[in-house]
Parts: structure tokens; sequence; C-alpha cells
């Protein structure tokens, strides 16, 4: 293909995204220019390799506008100087602006036409939970015998994916993307087949202007006779006004009620994936059975003890991954036997040891309140709860009442401390301040008993104390493990 050839195009950004849309772009055949805040952006090295002559700048009044588009990268918010500035020059000369979503959609477009390919694309942002539910359709998919890859905001970006099954020609049945609210913000010509938003709680109030632009760039994942997946225990998700022709299925916590629902249900002692279902066989002698209109029935799917995942949190995840495959088609006793089979993602309420009868989590990703208060309400259990970090102007108010349902003891670390204890003095839960997270995995461990959970789940970014999430959670991780040996039970 060369769906750019000789077109002269502007790179806002040289990330991930950016530098994924910079190879796809001189890949197609197009003159590359790019434009960053940085002076040596991080992936300029490896895109030299590629062009060596590529020209970088740093602002907009050095550039000799000449450009046929403008691709922006989901960094930068569209209120900074740059991009105001990028914005302006497009309008006044006419210029197109696309996302790496839109090349996405150019190229599939493209095979479509010279190859009658026809993926089906699955869509699936939310505040949390977008990673676990991404890899878990990713597998489901795979269990029901297609071809699937993940990709998107959970790395590799979509166009170096889409790259690299076509240098193999290897392309997929299924693509499954991770979206963020800023992908999806500049994307004007992707749509999906199946889509869903997760949950909408308060996050990136650096990037958009208010919570209202936040959940509406969320929203844009739905598309025209699309299958749409809603929470329908998040009230904006379950509210939200659908395109033309989309074909709602929702799943939560409680019982579904409306036919093709997915939900849970207690029984026998256990809580239950279910599902509502119309139109079952219904026997009608002892020896044979015949096909004909029933009532709903509430079809139990699997105990959520199942999982290898933990948490009510999970649980939910796990349901709008099976609404997502089943709507587009593919046999629930396979998808069933994949959603078995699922056993999660690194940081996100992963299990790490239990000493002395404590469970120790690693949820280090959850860098936003609205992950924390799902971590707590899915474990349910007596928890020592470490929290804090950046907390990126962020209302600390929803944890209250997690906190007080489920924690013994709350120990804080980083910049935003005592912020979240005053958020949480009503809360009456003993809070400490920690000077390190060492310290404060040993604070917690002497006040855990058997039985308790000690929780890392920050509620905060980790860029004021750690290189990012991960760095976080290798720091807790190995103080872990150090208070595991102490006690003569390594792990």
């Amino acid at each position: 293909m060369n769906l750019l050839l000789d077109q002269s195009v502007l790179q806002v950004g040289l990330g991930e995204s950016g530098l994924a849309c910079a190879r796809w772009v001189l890949a197609q055949g197009a003159r590359l220019t790019v434009i960053d805040t940085r002076e040596t952006p991080p992936g300029l090295q490896e895109l030299q390799s590629i062009q060596p002559d590529v020209r970088v700048f740093n602002s907009v009044g050095d550039l000799n506008w000449e450009f046929n588009r403008v691709v922006v990268s989901p960094g930068l918010p569209p209120s900074h100087p740059l991009m105001v500035a990028v914005l302006a020059h497009a309008a006044e000369h006419a210029t197109s602006v696309d996302s790496e979503l839109d090349l996405f959609a150019d190229a599939l477009q493209a095979l479509q036409q010279s190859r009658n390919y026809k993926p089906q694309v699955v869509g699936i942002t939310g505040t949390n939970g977008k990673t676990t539910t991404t890899r878990m359709v990713e597998c489901l998919a795979q269990f029901a015998g297609k071809k699937a890859v993940a990709a998107g905001n959970i790395s590799p970006a979509a166009l170096d994916a889409l790259r690299e099954q076509l240098e193999a020609d290897d392309l997929p049945e299924v693509w499954v993307l991770e979206l963020s609210s800023f992908q999806l913000h500049w994307t004007k010509r992707l749509k999906f087949d199946a889509s869903t938003v997760l949950n909408i709680t308060q996050d990136h109030l650096d990037w958009h202007p208010d919570m209202q632009e936040y959940a509406e760039d969320k929203f844009r994942i739905f598309s025209e006779n699309g299958v749409c997946v809603l929470n329908r225990d998040d009230s904006l998700v379950a509210n939200v006004n659908l395109p033309t022709g989309a074909q709602p299925i929702t799943f939560g916590t409680s019982a579904p009620v409306d036919i093709n629902d997915f939900g849970l249900i207690r029984e026998g002692g256990m809580l239950w994936l279910a599902q509502l279902v119309g139109d079952q066989e219904v026997q009608t002698s002892a020896r044979r059975k015949k096909q004909e209109e029933s009532e709903p029935s509430q079809k139990l799917l699997m105990p959520t003890e199942a999982l290898q995942v933990v948490g009510l949190h999970n649980a939910s995840n796990a349901l709008a991954a099976l609404a997502l495959c089943q709507g587009l088609g593919m046999p629930m006793a396979k998808l069933l036997h994949g959603l078995r089979s699922y056993q999660g993602e690194p940081h996100r309420v992963q299990h790490v040891v239990q000493i002395d009868g404590v469970d120790y989590f690693d949820d280090s990703k959850g860098t936003n309140v609205g992950a924390t208060v799902a971590a707590l309400n899915g474990l349910a259990k007596p928890t020592v709860l470490i929290a804090g970090g950046d907390g990126k102007g962020q209302d600390f108010a929803p944890l209250v009442q997690p906190v007080s349902s489920y924690c013994k003891h709350v120990i804080l670390i980083g910049k935003d401390a005592d912020n979240i204890m005053s958020a949480l003095a009503s809360t009456q839960i003993p809070c400490e301040t920690a000077a390190t997270l060492e310290l404060a995995v040993q604070m917690a461990a002497s006040k855990a008993r058997e039985g308790d959970c000690v929780l890392l789940s920050p509620a905060c970014a980790s860029l004021d104390m750690f290189k990012n999430y991960v760095h976080r959670a290798e720091v807790f991780v190995d103080a872990v493990r150090a208070i595991a040996a102490d006690r003569g039970q390594p792990c």
C-alpha cells in the first residue's frame, strides 16, 4: 500500500503513538516533518534510523506550512499552546487533522477494497478495567477459534500492530483496541462492530477541561449499528444517548433484567456470572424436546470462583468481555472456556504472596480514585490500604465509603498524602503517613492480622516518587518479599 504517496505530513508529538504514526506514514510514501515540545523527543533516534534527514521543529513559527495532512498524538491536550497553534494553522490552510486511529481506519478501508479484508473491530474504553477487559476479549476470541490481536493504548500502538501483521501476511479476524479518552478525542473515522465504556470516574482533568468533555470523548467509541455494551451500574454510562441503530447490551453486578443482558446472581451459596435469556428449549415430554416461546430465564454461566482474577470489579470486566464477544456471534461455551483460562494482568489487584495468613495485593496500576474504590469493593475483605502519590487534582471523597466499609488502617505516601488524609477524616479509620513505600509496607505488615489484606492501590499517579507505576510495583513487591524472608517464608 502507498496510501500517502508524495503527501507532506506534519506529525505532532513523538511519543509511542506519534512514533507509530511516523513509521506508518513513511512506509506509506509520505514526506514527514515532526513538531514536538521537546528538543530531542524519545522516539527521535529510532525515527532518524528510518529517515536520517527528518526535520524536527519545536515551534509552529519555524514551519513553512506546506502540509497535506496533520497527524496528532494523544499526549498533547487541545489546550496546549503548541496544539492551539498547530490547529489554527491547519484551519487557516484547510489542512486535514487526523489521529493514529483515523490512519488505521483508512488502512482497513483500503485493505477491504484491495483484499476484501473485513475484520471485526472491538473498542474498549473506560476509566478503569480497560487493559484487563481488552486482554480478556483477545483471549476469549482466540478460544472461539478467531485470530485476534490486541493493540492501542495497551501497546503495541494500533498502526505498529497493523504494520507487523501486514509484514507477516497474517492479518487477524478480530482487532481488540484499548482506547483512551485522549485517543478518542481526535478520532473521526474508525467505526466499531462492538464497543464498551466500562465506567467513568474522575480522571485526567489535567488533560480534559471538565468531566463532561471527558465523558463525551469516551462515548465517541459507540458506532452506528454497532453492539454497544453498557455498564448499568454507572449512571453516566447507562444513560448515554446511543447512535442510530446501536444494539445495546448491559452488564452489571446485579441480576440482569432485560433479555441478553449480563449480571451476577447468588445461588447455591455461590456468586455466578449470569445472562437473561429467552426462547429456551423446554422439555415437553420424557423423550423429546420442542423449541417454543418461553418466559425469559436466568442462565447461570459460571461461578465467579472459577475466575483466576479476584474481585467483584474483575467479575464485572468478565461480563463486559462476554457481552462483547457474544455480541459478535462467538459461541458462549468456548467463551466460558477461555474465561476460565485467563490469568490476569500485572499490577492490577495482582496477588503477590500470603504471609502469616495475610494476603498482599499489588494494584499499582490503580492510578485514580475509581480504581482504588473498585479494588476495595472487589476484594471486600478487611484491608490495610497503602495509597498516595500525585493525585492530579482529583477529588478523594469517593474513597470514604469503601474505606469505611473495608479498611482497618490506611497508610499514605507521596505528594497528596495530606489531601487524602483530610478527605478520609470523617471515616475515623486510623491514617498514618510514611516517608517511603518500603516503610509503608513494613507498617502495613505490622497492622495486618490473619485473614486481612494488605493492598497497594495508590489512587494516584507515581511520578512524584517513582519512574512509573511499574517501578512503584517493583518496590512494593521487593518490600513484601523482604518481610516474607524475615519471617522465614521466602517467596
